[in-house]
């Protein structure tokens, strides 16, 4: 039997440990923080995951709160024109739902259900001295804890990494008591607010520790006059920021959530990290090789909501990875395939992204634009969120952009 050693006990690490488990694997997983400590324990994310990550988690029977958090329906985008009206206003129709579910309650009960079916759960922070050791004890070692003095050992690669600084500022807040949005009240949506030159406002509803709740996510461009989060340690006073930009910002979610409250007192979050992709291979001083997964190698800024997306479909791409290269050692050249295979799907999420925190181009402008008369367009959009590849068809190049819109308008 292989002994795998997986440190970090996120979305991508608990689906990898859980998965291989599932097969049969001798898997330890390391976590810096009890599941009780994590339910109890700060908001960790802003998750809202799409129809195929949803998939590989149904595919090894871990969606065990599929019936309980709300089921979002579509993607809604609304641009701020300069007196705070909406000079752009629509919602475009997801092909399979997405779901939101707060990571201290999916990762505190992964947790659980890890220990309860036999895995070795190892409650320490791990330093590069401990993988020194543990290195020549197990067949594998994955590093999935994204922060910390782990991440050191993977360099960064400046081929794929535009920015070598934070692009936006975050500030979240969990909340309830946030009214329907009154354009669809029959069903739930995640909405993205875009005002241009000062950053967005994302709405998503989510499963919390206390039920149902929505989330509030504010991305200022830093420096701006959503930069405001920064010293801010009272959740109290995180939320009235929130709300007062809001009010200034994007006035029609404020009208919404005039009557909100935080869900608990660690129900807000704030920070910000330079989006990177860094080397997958990370080496030990003694000459141990470990394999980097999801965040710690393809960190992408959460503005366009592919975070907790890209850490399912790692471990599913490194699931099927370890288990067909079945007794074959996992050396440097094996790593370095298994992070290709996953890479071919991640290029595309940091593609997408980078370019989301740019300012616009016309066909763009024109392609958002045009997703209010032309529900295909919206529609189409939307599902980009679930697969990202598919916007090389119609969202970079001005040619293709243009074909798509005028085959849009023709089938209209």
């Amino acid at each position: 039997m292989r002994k795998i050693l997986i440190v970090g006990a996120g979305q991508s690490g608990l689906q990898l440990a859980l998965g291989l488990q599932s097969r049969g694997y001798e898997i330890t997983l390391m976590s810096n923080r009890t599941a009780d400590e994590i339910r109890s324990g700060r908001v960790l994310s802003t998750q809202c995951m799409f129809h195929t990550a949803l998939q590989h988690e149904r595919d090894l029977q871990l969606g065990f709160w599929e019936s309980q958090a709300p089921r979002i329906e579509g993607v809604g985008v609304s641009v701020a024109a300069p007196d705070s009206t909406r000079a752009v206003d629509w919602v475009g129709t997801l092909d399979g739902y997405a779901q939101s579910v707060d990571q201290r309650v999916k990762m505190a009960g992964w947790m659980e259900t890890f220990a309860q079916r036999g895995g070795q759960l190892v409650i320490h922070g791990a330093a590069v001295s401990d993988l020194d050791f543990f290195s020549r004890t197990y067949d594998l070692v994955l590093v999935s804890a994204g922060k910390g003095e782990l991440v050191s050992m993977f360099g960064r690669d400046a081929s794929r990494s535009p920015y070598d600084a934070p692009q936006r500022a975050l500030a979240v807040a969990y909340v309830h008591g946030l009214g329907p949005r009154p354009e669809h009240p029959e069903y739930d949506a995640v909405r993205c607010n875009l005002v241009p030159g000062v950053g967005e406002l994302f709405v998503m509803p989510t499963l919390t520790t206390s039920g149902r709740a929505d989330i509030l996510f504010w991305e200022g461009i830093p420096g701006g006059p959503l930069d405001v989060f920064q010293g801010v340690k009272d959740p109290a006073e995180h939320l009235s920021l929130t709300l007062e930009l809001m009010e200034r910002f994007t006035p029609w979610e404020y009208a919404r959530a005039t009557k909100v409250e935080l869900t608990d007192a660690n129900g807000t979050l704030s920070g910000r990290y330079a989006p990177t992709v860094r080397n997958p291979i990370g080496r030990l001083p003694g000459g141990g090789l470990v394999l980097g997964v999801a965040d710690v190698v393809v960190a992408n800024d959460p503005i366009t909501g592919q975070g907790s997306n890209s850490a399912s479909k790692c471990a599913a791409s490194y699931l099927d990875s370890i288990v067909s290269h079945g007794d074959q050692p996992f050396d440097e050249a094996w790593m370095g395939s298994a992070f290709d295979r996953y890479w071919d799907t991640a290029r595309h999420v940091t593609k997408w992204t980078n370019a989301m925190l740019g300012v616009p181009p016309e066909h763009v402008l024109n392609l958002i634009g045009a997703a209010g008369q032309l529900p295909p367009v919206a529609d189409r959009f939307a599902n980009g969120f679930d697969d990202p590849a598919d916007f090389e068809n119609f969202f970079y190049e001005p040619a293709k952009t243009n074909a798509f819109l005028a085959e849009a308008a023709g089938a209209a």
